[in-house]
């Protein structure tokens, strides 16, 4: 009887900690659960072979508990005999195997301009062409090709931090794709068709669930996932940091005179009144004075060869949104107890800085849980550029160093930023205007909505006169840039308590709500106006 009640008590604990650590992270879940998330969710516990696996994933919320192993961020790889049999070449045998890769990569992926086509035998619309093509370009190209970036979203553009220990660096789109292939529905499209930026679009014909799916076992970390060849050299450091202001006076919120938070071309830019008695308002406190810009050059140090993604959305009212996307090939989730979630092919993080009238107002941060705001004097600057931390393996973005602890008690589940090399995206990125007013309703919803016509127009984006000759294709492209979440009866896939070791992959920069009035993403929007270093995890 003793060790039935104790054989109970520990049944039942078993049980009250599976439903708390499955029903937390579903309650601070700030996305919607659809039914058709729902009938994917059953689907996809049904492809498991085994029955006791498919009940424990069903009221246990334990899935794929035979395939737990670690899941190491790279894999060790001795160094390659180079020279000869008799080892006699001292010096090529003393380089590693992963830098002889890497220069070999670089040789093979060097950079090339918008001008040149993937395949030189092909246009940019993929027509084969035998001369060199007509310079000359009608009223409308010239209109759109003269539209340049202003020059104050290249005087505050982000400086990020990238983390010291990161395997997996940011890459470029256009090599991305080229180790992909395409899934629809779950099976791979039967086609011959080269898929590239010019042409990405050309997807959203097919109906369902259209995703990149990796050629290669993402497991063996080939070498494109990590990227190491584009990671930024070193950046001068000239102690022109501004360190972050401690003022315990200085509120986390307050009052605006403007509605610069909360503006779209439907929604103009308006002035918000006190309504209290003058005598009684608070007098402003003196603004410090403005740090001048780093009197030199930009040169290479901060340059990475994969380019950032500069979007310009005009919101009307001199108010402007300035979007900087970064991409990486792979996002290594973190580890809870030893064990690894959130693992997914391509990862899209993103800042926006909101000007008005040529000056920055507020920037937002895609940090885990749905991305925090924050006002322009809040956060830490290098000269007058904001400086932003982006978290091993994660990539999502933070305005301090240290652990982010998110979703779970106890720092459980953290992200972590560090001052490792500085990325300086205004050096190389791909410039566009973006006009949200020039799309259909329905095309900037989620990508996943299969009620609605799967093309849409692409002439909302315009490339800047930095790079006219740019492709919007893959822009408008609806599906994901990763692989589909694993089944479970893929032996890399398992699920404890509602959080999966491999998800799917993101949905691009257009759906990242660039049409958005408020600074957020998501319609509850707070501006912090004082960086809280002990922000917890709720």
């Amino acid at each position: 009887m003793y060790w039935v009640r104790r054989g109970t008590i520990l049944v039942s604990l078993f049980l009250i900690i599976s439903f708390i650590a499955w029903f937390v992270p579903r309650a601070l879940d700030p996305t919607r659960v659809s039914p058709e998330r729902r009938a994917r969710d059953r689907l996809w516990v049904n492809s498991s072979p085994y029955f006791w696996d498919r009940q424990l994933c069903r009221w246990v919320s334990i899935c794929g508990l035979n395939h737990l192993r670690r899941d190491p961020a790279a894999l060790f790889r001795p160094k390659p005999s180079v020279g000869g049999d008799d080892g006699d070449d001292e010096d090529a045998g003393d380089l590693a195997f992963g830098e002889l890769r890497r220069r070999a990569l670089a040789a093979d992926f060097s950079p090339r301009s918008w001008e040149e086509p993937d395949d030189p035998s092909e246009d940019s619309t993929g027509a084969y062409v035998r001369q060199r093509a007509d310079t000359k370009r009608n009223h409308t190209e010239r209109r759109k090709i003269l539209k340049d970036i202003p020059d104050y979203v290249t005087k505050y553009a982000p400086l990020v931090h990238l983390y010291s220990g990161e395997q997996f660096w940011p890459s470029d789109i256009r090599e991305h794709i080229q180790h992909m292939n395409v899934s629809v529905n779950g099976e791979m499209l039967n086609s011959t068709k080269k898929w590239t930026l010019n042409n990405l679009n050309k997807l959203n014909e097919h109906r369902g669930f259209v995703v990149l799916h990796s050629l290669d076992d993402v497991e063996t970390r080939p070498e494109w996932l990590h990227s190491h060849f584009n990671r930024p050299g070193p950046y001068p450091d000239n102690g022109d940091e501004h360190p972050i202001v401690d003022d315990d006076d200085m509120p986390m919120y307050r009052k605006e005179h403007t509605s610069w938070f909360d503006v779209d071309k439907q929604h103009p830019l308006h002035r918000i009144a006190d309504p209290r008695p003058r005598t009684h308002r608070r007098q402003p406190r003196s603004e410090p004075p403005r740090l001048a810009r780093r009197g030199h050059k930009p040169d290479a140090d901060g340059y990475s060869k994969a380019p950032a993604v500069l979007v310009i959305v005009d919101k009307g009212s001199g108010v402007v949104d300035a979007f900087w996307f970064f991409f990486y090939s792979y996002n290594l989730g973190q580890t809870v107890l030893g064990l690894r979630f959130g693992n997914h092919v391509g990862d899209w993080e993103h800042c926006m800085i909101r000007f008005e009238n040529g000056e920055p107002r507020g920037i937002f941060f895609s940090e885990h849980e749905g991305g925090q705001a924050y006002a322009w004097d809040a956060i830490e600057k290098r000269g007058v550029r904001p400086v932003i931390y982006s978290a091993v393996g994660s990539h999502a973005m933070y305005p301090l160093p240290g652990e982010h602890p998110y979703v779970l008690p106890f720092r459980m589940l953290k992200d972590v930023t560090d001052k490792g090399p500085i990325w300086d995206p205004s050096l190389n990125n791909y410039a566009y205007h973006y006009d949200y007013t020039k799309e259909n309703r329905w095309d900037t919803r989620d990508p996943w909505d299969d009620k609605v016509s799967r093309v849409g127009k692409v002439d909302s984006l315009v490339p800047a006169a930095s790079n006219p000759d740019a492709p919007t294709s893959w822009f408008h492209y609806r599906g994901r840039w990763g692989d589909e979440v694993y089944t479970l009866a893929d032996i890399r896939q398992w699920r404890l308590f509602g959080q999966y070791h491999y998800v799917t992959g993101p949905s691009g920069p257009k759906f990242k709500h660039l049409d958005r009035s408020k600074l957020c993403q998501s319609y509850r929007c707070r501006i912090l106006y004082k960086i809280d270093p002990k922000r917890t995890w709720y």
